[in-house]
């Protein structure tokens, strides 16, 4: 082989080269990272939206479960792509309009960060990050700094259908193999299943949420046996047959504003509201790990991972979805 061909080759090989490690050079920068915004337009971005939260925070105690409800409800369907955001255009059904999402919260908070942040930061920053880092920023408030980091730079998504909705979220009436099966489809495994589970440790369901485990477990007026029996009677008193739809109780028993470990302690006591709680100890792997987080500091170092996991679910980047002017509505 002659040089001009070997000079050629080398050419070639060099231009190839360069269209690899180019293409991969920026594929990496549309991956959701830490600091992500830190290089755009909007450097304070995470600070903006922390100071608003806690703000928020500092007088609604609620706001951390709201929200962690919110976020989860959204990556479980179609990725964390801010889809539960979008109100109904047309005649198609939307996300938010699914039954097991019409108790959710926490809609206002967030449009009026993305309105305080758009006045800032005109089309940098996403609804799906706004939620993301809020949510974090919510449950952090009382501890005064952040539990777990939040990758940034996801895209909102521009479809939301709630016949999608009972497919893939889990539901308060869920065995064990539904559960685990429905976090697999999601990359999560038995760990994310019971370290998730432990959001539990706040907030309050409404009475038609586990009812049934009350008062006609298997169709013949009888109560959930794998129910603590005086529990099951001090529910009956908060949730008489036929349940009210506007009454709550308590998802972790006096400590419902407390993000703590407190929820795996109740349910090692046959305390845990749901149907889906309980299924955590019909598995001799979830159960194991149940006891494990009972202690404080492995329950958040667990949950942090898990939520950070759950936060990368399907996430769209660089040119899928878009930077919503206003997060309930599609550009």
């Amino acid at each position: 082989m002659g040089t001009a061909q070997l000079l050629l080759l080398s050419n070639i090989f060099l231009v190839f080269l360069s269209i690899v490690v180019c293409g991969v050079s920026g594929a990496g920068n549309n991956v959701p990272r830490k600091n992500f915004y830190k290089s755009t337009r909007c450097p304070n971005a995470e600070q903006f939206v922390r100071d608003i939260t806690w703000s928020k925070a500092k007088n609604d105690s609620t706001l951390g479960a709201k929200l962690l409800r919110l976020h989860y409800h959204d990556c479980f369907v179609r990725g964390c792509d801010a889809s539960i955001l979008l109100d109904k255009v047309g005649t198609d059904q939307f996300e938010k309009e699914a039954r097991p999402n019409l108790s959710l919260g926490g809609f206002d908070v967030i449009d009026d960060i993305k309105r305080q942040v758009e006045e800032k930061c005109p089309g940098i920053v996403s609804c799906a990050d706004i939620l993301a880092l809020a949510t974090r920023d919510a449950v952090s408030f009382r501890f005064k700094k952040s539990l777990w980091d939040v990758a940034t730079g996801r895209k909102d998504g521009n479809v939301s259908l709630a016949s999608e909705v009972n497919g893939n979220l889990p539901s308060p009436f869920s065995d064990f193999a539904t559960l685990q099966q429905l976090f697999a489809k999601k990359g999560l495994n038995v760990n994310d299943l019971v370290a998730l589970s432990g959001a539990h440790t706040i907030g309050v369901a409404h009475c038609g949420a586990f009812s049934r485990r009350l008062f006609n477990f298997t169709g013949k007026g009888d109560v959930d046996p794998s129910l603590s029996s005086t529990y099951a009677e001090s529910l009956k008193q908060l949730c008489p047959n036929p349940a009210n739809p506007a009454t709550t109780v308590e998802m972790d028993p006096q400590s419902s504003t407390s993000f703590d470990s407190n929820y795996f302690n109740i349910l090692t006591q046959n305390k845990g509201l749901f149907q889906s709680d309980a299924a955590l100890l019909t598995d001799k792997k979830s159960a194991k790990v149940v006891k494990q987080l009972q202690k404080t500091n492995a329950f958040f170092s667990e949950f942090a991972k898990s939520m950070q996991k759950m936060g990368a679910i399907e996430v769209l980047t660089g040119n899928a979805g878009e930077i919503r002017k206003n997060c309930r509505v599609r550009n």
